[in-house]
């Protein structure tokens, strides 16, 4: 049985208010990132300059999901959580010691790695660089510039585990703006006093890195975190963490594989045309937003809940919150597919189409955006059904089934991208997604048991609402008159919300019943 503080910690409503805070930080950061993307394609283009520093800043992030975020939500969240509960504080600090030590000295090292190897990385990632030399000496430069960002995101990153399992959530949800500033920030000068500005972009990465880190220090004192340099490097906890991390950043290693694979395919302008990878890149920043928004900042939230109920052996709340936290990202995510599939077009041109991102660098961009939002529901699945298996230190599982996704993926891509050119590479993606989720649901089943939740009726009406709000949103984009084509976009994205939420009320689906609730101020959510 929980107690009545972890019920409290875990009820739906803080669920749902932490997921709130979350949100609206990282909304503020995808509002600055956009930003920062229209300046960027302003700035570089889809050229080769633009190329270079999406694979130059893609290596980093490579080893970042491998042995910062996705080793604390893996494997740190869950264990930190287990020791708070079950240890003192003070061998408790002792042990964040030990992670801490340990986490600087891995991240050092595959960065001095990473620098010294940084021609030969290049080289396989990305053979379609080889062809251009000016091309693959510039990706090597701005690798090697930007490869010590690894450390600054990393640490950032096992500091905001500590905070989140200390369900502080505030700063680590706004930190991420700060990159974004950096980035405008560089870009504004170095456009004005550098040469080369694409240089002063590394620097800013750089810069930004280090206030997010900078800006975890004062939330980890207030939880009250001590640190001191451990006698010893060796430490059960540590030990335990290590163990469940090597499964994820195998797991991490094949998503990553994956998307180098999808970059391999979009370098291939012969089959897929030029300005492939700068496609990819804008299009997965449209696909990122709500995802970010909503399912990451669910995930996050529910991550060290997860554990707590996985930790008392509460299984019953635990298939609880996992229907709860399915049912939103269905309620979300289905109008928000829809809402992309058909205003792709649009919302490419009016975000990016100036300066040297052209209309053809729209059409490429909006025809990935279209095939990458169909598996958008699949996405934010995924990313709750494998913080289940998370919190239940079971890593293993969602490698294996990511594994052969990940070859389902690749096959896909050779067989897609001739017909449909970049489309094929998201097509791809949305496919093998789409497969991954409901093989985890099912496999998840079997170890918890079954969910008797009524899913599948739930989404098959939230499916058909989605659906008349699509065929609603392409009569109104073709024949509603605006006389501004930005005033446009965002009324019918607006209205399509709006109609959705009374569609779902008429239905009576209870997240539109609540939210009504709420509005009326009857019901407290």
């Amino acid at each position: 049985m929980s107690t009545n503080k972890s019920d409290r910690i875990d009820s739906h409503r803080s669920i749902m208010r932490s997921t709130s805070i979350i949100s609206l930080g990282t909304l503020s950061s995808r509002v600055l990132g956009f930003f920062r993307d229209v300046v960027l394609a302003r700035l570089l283009g889809t050229g080769i300059s633009a190329d270079a520093f999406f694979v130059a800043l893609k290596i980093p992030n490579l080893f970042r999901d491998m042995v910062g975020e996705g080793a604390t939500n893996a494997a740190v969240v869950p264990v930190f959580s287990q020791y708070l509960e079950k240890k003192n504080r003070q061998a408790f600090w002792n042990f964040v010691s030990v992670v801490f030590t340990l986490a600087l000295i891995v991240l050092s090292g595959i960065t001095i790695l990473g620098i010294l190897f940084a021609p030969f990385i290049i080289r396989v990632f990305v053979p379609g660089f080889v062809v251009n030399q000016d091309g693959f000496l510039l990706a090597v430069r701005l690798t090697k510039i930007m490869f010590p960002y690894l450390i600054l995101i990393g640490l950032t990153a096992y500091s905001i585990g500590l905070l989140y399992t200390f369900r502080s959530f505030a700063v680590p949800a706004f930190s991420p703006c700060l990159l974004n500033i950096s980035i405008i920030a560089s870009a504004f000068f170095a456009s004005r006093t550098m040469k080369e500005p694409v240089f002063g972009l590394a620097i800013g990465v750089l810069v930004g890195g280090a206030l997010q880190l900078l800006a975890q220090i004062k939330p980890l004192m207030k939880v009250g975190m001590t640190y001191k340099v451990p006698k010893s490097l060796y430490h059960p906890g540590a030990m335990k963490i290590g163990k469940l991390m090597v499964p994820r950043m195998l797991g991490s290693g094949v998503y990553q594989l994956t998307v180098l694979i999808d970059v391999f395919c979009a370098s291939l302008s012969v089959i897929v045309g030029t300005g492939g990878i700068s496609a990819i890149y804008y299009a997965n920043r449209i696909i990122q937003f709500p995802m970010g928004i909503f399912s990451i900042a669910l995930a996050s939230v529910v991550l060290p809940t997860f554990s707590g109920q996985a930790s008392r052996n509460d299984i019953n709340a635990l298939k609880k919150t996992l229907v709860f936290s399915l049912e939103n990202i269905f309620f979300v995510m289905c109008p928000t597919t829809i809402i992309l599939l058909l205003l792709a077009s649009p919302i490419i041109r009016i975000l990016f189409q100036r300066g040297e991102f052209s209309a053809y660098s729209t059409n490429i961009t909006s025809w990935a955006l279209t095939f990458y939002s169909l598996g958008l529901f699949s996405f934010g699945g995924i990313k709750i059904l494998v913080t289940v298996f998370h919190s239940l230190q079971d890593t293993k599982t969602p490698v294996k089934i990511a594994a052969f996704c990940l070859c389902i993926n690749a096959i896909l891509n050779f067989i897609l991208m001739g017909p449909l050119k970049i489309g094929g590479i998201a097509l791809a993606s949305s496919i093998a997604g789409t497969i991954d989720f409901f093989i985890l649901f099912y496999l998840l089943e079997k170890k918890i048991g079954k969910l008797n939740s009524g899913l599948l009726e739930y989404f098959i009406k939230v499916i058909l609402a989605s659906s008349v709000v699509g065929l609603v949103e392409h009569w109104g984009w073709k024949y509603m008159p605006f006389s501004n084509d930005v005033i446009k976009l965002f009324f019918m994205i607006g209205f399509g919300y709006i109609l959705f939420g009374f569609i779902c009320f008429q239905m009576k689906i209870v997240q539109a019943v609540k939210f009504w609730g709420m509005v009326k101020g009857k019901i407290k959510f």
